[in-house]
Order: C-alpha cells, then structure tokens, then sequence
C-alpha cells in the first residue's frame, strides 16, 4: 500500500524536535534549547562545519517559530505546512481551532473551485442484461438495456448546472428522459437547486439543503409530477453520530408516501450501511458489508428483503489501475440466480448482470459459486499476481530514477546533520556501554520490501541499500540519560534529525536491533507507530 497525501500528516517540524504532537509550550522551548546548544553555528569553528551547523539551526528555529505560535501551531495541527502557505490571515477573530479550520477549508474550497469553473464533469452508467435461459430458448441473448449520462459543469464560483439524459429499452418496448437541475449555493451553509424532467418522469421541483449544525444536515423537496398532477414532498435529515458513522432519516409524501431510516459507516478497512423503508403498501430493508483486504481488493456481502425483493449477493472487486476498478458478484433470489460484471473508470460504469436461472436450483446454485471462484483463484495465482509484481516492480524502478535527485539531496541533508550530532552519540553510546544500558547496535530506515530482502539475503545490493537509510548514529543520539528512547506516535520519521525520506511514496518502517543490560533485542515498527525502547518483548 502506497502512502498518499491523504494519509497522516507529516509531522515534521515535531520530529524535527524530537516531540509529541501533543508537546506542552513548556516542552517546546525546552527541546528548542536543547537542539539549539547542538546546531548554534558558534560552536563550530571549521568552516564547512560551521555551514552545517547554520543550515540545521535554520530548521531548528524555523520549527521553534512555528510551533511556539499558538495560531500558527494550530494552522500546521490541521494542515501542515500547506496551511501556513495558503494565504489565511491570523487575527483575534480566529480564535478556536474550528475556526481556523473552517477558514482553512474555506479558502481550499475557493482554490477547488476556480481550477474547476471552466471544466466539465461528465459521469455515466450503461447497463445490459443478459439472460441464458432465453438464449437457450432461442430467444436471443440480450433481455434489455439501460443509458444513462450527466455532464455537469461549474459556471461560476456559487452557480453550477447540469444536464443529463436516459434510455432503456426492455424487449420491445423503451423509453428515455432528459433532465436539467440548477444548483446555487446561497452561502457556506446552504444551497437550493431547481430541477426540470421529461419523458419517463416528467416532473419540476426544488430542493434545499442547509447544515443546521456542524453534525447536521436538513433536505427539504418539492415536485410536481407533469404526467397525472400529483405533488410529492421528501424531508431528509443527517447526523453525525461519531467520526466514521452518519444515521438518517427520509420522509416521503405523495402517492408513494415512505419513512426510512438509514445508517452508514466507513472507516479505513471497512464500510457498512443499512436502511429500512416503509409505506402503506409496501416495506423494504437492505444492508451491505464492505471489506478491504488491501489498498486495490475488496469483498461484498448484501442482501435485501422485503414485498418486492429477497436477495442475498456476495463478491469482490479489485483495483486494476489509479482511476479503474472491476467487480464480480454472485447473487441468489427470488428473481433467480445472477452474475454481475462491473466495470468503473472515473464517473463511468459498466453494468452486465446475466441471468443464469430464473428457478433457485441448488445444483446451478452451487456451481454458479463455486465455478468463478476457483478460475478467479486459479488466474490469481498464475496470471495476475505475475503481472502485477512485474508491473510494480517496475513502477517502482521508474519513481526511484524520477526521485532519485530528490533522495540524493535528502541523503545529503540527513548525513551532515549526522556529522554535527556524532561526538554526542559516541559519548552516549561509551555511557551507556559502562552502564549495561541502551545501546542501539543497528538501526535502517526505508522501505518495507527493501528491509525484508536484507534481512533475508543478509546483505545490501546496490537496488536494495538505495532504498534505506543508516539511522544508527541519530537513534544512540536520541537516548536519554535513563537509559531510555522513545519516538512519538503520529510523527512521520523521516524528519528526524539525521533521517530522510529514501524511497518518497513507498511504505517504510524502521528496524532497530539494541542491546540493554547485557541481552540483545529487535524489533520493527512502521512509519507513524510509537516506539519505546527498552522492551521486554523485543527480546531475542
């Protein structure tokens, strides 16, 4: 799994500290002492030691000045240092933490939208359905087909309209629509939309929506239907309930009058949802399971019941490129037994559902299951993981020759800034060597397959020692007098001093192997994980 922008933030002025993101004031200018006494160019009388010196002392106060500033501090807790860049003016009038944020997602959300003013959206499905046992009778294959396509653009930085249209055609009958909605945003909280329809479901209306509170969210809409004159109104309502969870609630007046209450969740491996609907003739329920296995797979599981519907479905989908997915799924109901293929690519969607039975047999059932699973299994194993470590790998090759300036400079940076703390940690290390206490013997830093090959080969070739990093030096730096090193949770480590980033976008961890009261431990630990040294369950 790659890291993304869209992962934890970088963090890099508290490593660069040596601090918990949660560090007092106090604690700041505490570190910002120490690490001032190690980097003040003063100390230094060689010149090019004295220009490393000035180089990391730089840094040291550029962080000091940043994280000392209440404002400032706050700005960088929520957006790093893209926050402090993006024109937001401090004053006494933001004050709270939500406000510099709200302000922060204002101006993003005005950059976002003068990069899309001149562009369209266009999103689309096509779904064909598919039947054997017509097929088998003669009948043709094809049961029928559904178009449908929007193109939306942004016209302005509050206006935004879009037009879009329909076909589906089921034997020999069809038919098609065609509709406009306009959509303004009255302010940060509200926004109303005019919509218009022909053909299948002729029809005007308006909505709006308004944030009642930062948690909450109210839907109000009117139409009326062209075609036989009836007016139906919907109320909607969404709540926060915690961080990955959102309830709500939908009311439905008119002719097919309807209450609902739905839940959804979606956290970094998983997503879930449910709702129940009602009316006077009808009822309804539906649930799906979402799993991730990793960054580009996933499982399915649904199912649906109610007067009209009685459904189970179970598949899976993986990732085969940035913008495209592909999905099978194995559904068994009422309506009979199914395959479906999905393609999606952006805003576009490939639907195919094919009929296999329209009768639930247990013998159709059973290998409509087993049949794709075992030939998915099989092309895994000996077609597509092939393929895809070869494209990796040679992903991979291409974004180290595209970094490689990169790395070299950053390698650089983290071994001067090595050269300044070196006298120090030799003194640590000798310390702790006559007291039995901590002494890192090894430390690397870099990516997760490049550290695994190491250790297996025992040995660094030139592919794999390009993609960590000798830390050794900076951890037996970081030991307290105690005996102790501790590396805080949340803080990306390649901006500790003496570390870098040697393979930009690939996942890292960082391997130490130490030595404590005269017995020998190691341990691994990701990117953004706490680290506490010593640890009896590091022991080997």
């Amino acid at each position: 799994m790659k890291e993304t922008d869209k992962g934890p933030p970088n963090r890099e002025l508290y490593a660069l500290l040596h601090l918990s993101p949660e560090a007092s004031d106090e604690e700041i200018r505490k570190a910002y002492r120490q690490w001032a006494q190690v980097y003040h160019p003063d100390k230094y009388q060689a010149p090019h030691m004295k220009e490393i010196a000035t180089e990391n002392f730089q840094r040291i106060c550029e962080a000091y000045e940043i994280l000392s500033d209440e404002h400032k501090r706050q700005i960088y807790d929520i957006y790093g240092m893209e926050g402090l860049t993006s024109g937001l003016e401090l004053g006494p009038k933001l004050n709270k933490a939500e406000e510099i944020k709200e302000e922060i997602e204002r101006l993003r959300r005005s950059k976002e939208q003068e990069k899309v003013s001149a562009h369209f959206r266009p999103s689309g499905s096509i779904l064909v359905n598919f039947s054997v046992p017509q097929f088998l009778n003669g009948d043709g294959i094809m049961r029928g087909m559904a178009m449908s396509s929007e193109l939306q653009s942004q016209i302005s930085k509050r206006n935004t309209i879009a037009i879009g249209g329909n076909v589906v055609v089921n034997g020999n009958a069809g038919g098609g629509g065609a509709t406009a909605v306009f959509r303004h945003q009255i302010s940060s909280v509200s926004s109303i939309e005019f919509m218009a329809s022909a053909g299948l479901r002729a029809l005007i209306g308006v909505q709006t929506s308004r944030h009642l509170s930062l948690h909450s969210t109210a839907t109000m809409g009117l139409a009326y239907s062209l075609r036989d004159g009836s007016i139906n109104l919907s109320n909607s309502w969404t709540r926060q309930l915690s961080e990955t969870c959102t309830g709500n609630i939908q009311l439905a007046l008119g002719p097919e009058s309807s209450i609902g209450v739905g839940w959804q969740k979606k956290e970094e491996k998983m997503s879930a949802a449910g709702e129940v609907k009602f009316g006077p003739s009808s009822f309804g329920a539906s649930a799906h399971y979402t799993r991730r296995f990793s960054s580009k797979s996933h499982g399915r599981i649904a199912g649906r019941v109610g007067s009209t519907a009685l459904e189970i479905e179970v598949g899976g989908g993986r990732k085969i490129s940035d913008f495209s997915t592909v999905r099978m799924l194995y559904s068994i109901g009422i309506q009979g037994i199914f395959w479906k293929f999905e393609l999606h690519r952006g805003g576009q969607k490939l639907v195919f559902p094919i009929l296999l039975s329209r009768h639930v047999d247990s013998v159709i059932a059973s290998g409509a299951l087993i049949i794709p699973t075992s030939v998915y299994l099989l092309l895994k194993r000996f077609v597509v993981k092939p393929f895809y470590l070869k494209r990796e790998k040679q992903k991979a090759l291409e974004n180290m020759e595209k970094t490689a300036a990169q790395v070299q400079e950053a390698r650089a940076a983290a071994e001067k800034a090595q050269q300044l703390l070196e006298n120090v940690a030799n003194r640590k290390r000798h310390r702790q060597i006559e007291t039995s206490g901590l002494v890192i013997t090894k430390a690397v830093y870099g990516n997760c397959k490049a550290l695994k090959k190491r250790d297996e080969s025992m040995e660094a070739d030139n592919e794999i020692g390009s993609q960590v990093l000798d830390v050794t030096l900076s951890l037996n730096f970081l030991v307290n007098d105690s005996g102790q090193l501790k590396l805080h949770e949340g803080v990306k480590k390649s901006g500790i001093m003496g570390f870098c980033d040697p393979c930009p976008g690939e996942p890292k961890q960082l391997h130490v192997e130490y030595t404590y009261g005269g017995k020998r431990y190691e341990v691994v630990v990701d990117d953004y994980e706490e680290l506490q040294l010593p640890q009896e369950a590091h022991r080997i």
